[in-house]
């Protein structure tokens, strides 16, 4: 990494410096720290309104202000920042939810490279959450071939394993629909921007109006500590299936298009043209669902009861896994309760995280060790994959370990 250390920790409070190569130190304000990966040094500057970054490169002898992607922290009390390696840098945050005090910003990942361009430095932001969470479940199939009776049999048996993401549309709210229920009801401006920032997994123009999926609306779901189902069309699967999320995408078939066709028009709820536009477009999907590589499994619905049991193995319900309709899934801790006054440190792939000196008399949180060793995903997404420990001191001088995750 060059004449720079591989990292520096930055008490706020101190105000130490760093030397840069005209040899004058910059030392940090408060509610500012810098960290140094090669000839990059990254100033973090906190308010009460939001949370910059600039880059100063030692190669050039100037300061940049970056792109930020992702969805930024909040504003909190101050922060700390150590470099993880030489693609990321963890924060956090003083004063902050425990859900909501461990951050990654993004300097050099594979998400960053595909971003960066010739004129601006890319950084993004991506919240740091403990443990991992379960791939989500793409079910792709033609209009009347059972997906979504399906869904609703998943949903009735195991009502607190899956849920489904709210998806994103720019049309207006119809009567009775809530924003962040419904739909996230949004501007076309502020939508198309987002797209172009890569916080989308898939969206269509429907009728002149954007929908989509967000990143973020299937993150929520899975820190709920559920499983999130996207029910989306071929072209929406193609789309999740070329994004960094890492999924299972299950193709639903009908056995023949005979019996598609009698079953649409069981239904009796379309025009003669309606049900010959969906069996045509039935069609083209089938062959697309079939052919193209995007999905992992192919399910052909001829009798109910059986693709069910089918679907369920393919998740590991079939028996395997203990669960039923009173099954309660905990979620995992999201954060770490810290107080304001801490400090950091690192040594290998451990952050270790200093909360004080023991109690009097009864256990007192000591320590808290963050594991970084198996971090997952990230940026525009969450950075999931993250092992804490906390060791606690007692007054009687013995240590005791307690995993979070």
């Amino acid at each position: 990494m060059g004449e720079a250390p591989a990292f520096i920790v930055d008490d706020l409070q101190n105000g130490n410096g760093f030397p840069i190569s005209n040899g004058f130190g910059l030392k940090s304000k408060a509610g500012e720290t810098t960290t140094i990966i090669g000839d990059k040094t990254y100033l973090i500057a906190g308010s009460d309104e939001s949370i910059g970054v600039k880059i100063y490169d030692k190669s050039t002898g100037k300061w940049t202000i970056p792109t930020v992607l992702g969805k930024e922290p909040k504003p909190c009390k101050g922060h700390s920042a150590v470099a993880i390696n030489e693609d990321r840098i963890l924060v956090i945050k003083k004063g902050a939810t425990p859900d909501d005090c461990i951050w990654f910003l993004e300097v050099d990942t594979q998400y960053v490279r595909e971003q960066k361009t010739v004129e601006t430095e890319i950084v993004a932001w991506s919240k740091g959450v403990i443990g991992n969470a379960q791939k989500p479940v793409v079910i792709s199939g033609p209009s009347g071939v059972g997906k979504g009776t399906l869904i609703s049999l998943l949903m009735k048996e195991f009502p607190s394993m899956f849920g489904f993401s709210v998806s994103h549309t720019t049309r207006k709210p119809r009567d009775m629909e809530k924003d962040g229920v419904h739909y996230h009801f949004t501007e076309r401006s502020v939508m198309e921007k987002e797209i172009k920032d890569g916080k989308f997994l898939e969206f269509a123009s429907v009728h002149g109006n954007l929908y989509g999926t967000s990143i973020e609306a299937v993150e929520v779901v899975a820190d709920d500590g559920k499983r999130c189902i996207l029910d989306i069309d071929v072209q929406g699967a193609r789309s999740v299936r070329a994004s960094s999320l890492e999924a299972i995408f299950i193709f639903i078939c009908p056995p023949s298009m005979g019996q598609l066709e009698e079953r649409l028009r069981a239904r009796g709820t379309e025009t003669e043209e309606q049900i010959l536009k969906r069996l045509c477009n039935a069609k083209a999907e089938i062959e697309q669902g079939t052919s193209s590589g995007i999905f992992d499994h192919i399910l052909y619905n001829d009798k109910l009861d059986e693709c069910y049991k089918t679907l369920k193995k393919l998740l590991g319900l079939d028996g395997s896994t203990v669960a039923n309709s009173q099954t309660v899934v905990i979620p995992a801790p999201r954060g770490i309760d810290l107080p304001v006054d801490h400090s950091v440190s690192k040594i290998d792939n451990k952050i270790l995280i200093n909360c004080g000196t023991p109690g009097s008399g009864e256990a007192s949180k000591n320590l808290i060790v963050l594991d970084v060793s198996s971090l997952k995903e990230g940026a525009p997404g969450r950075t999931r994959g993250l092992d804490v420990y906390t060791v606690y001191s007692f007054s009687d001088g013995l240590n005791g370990i307690n995993k979070l995750s």
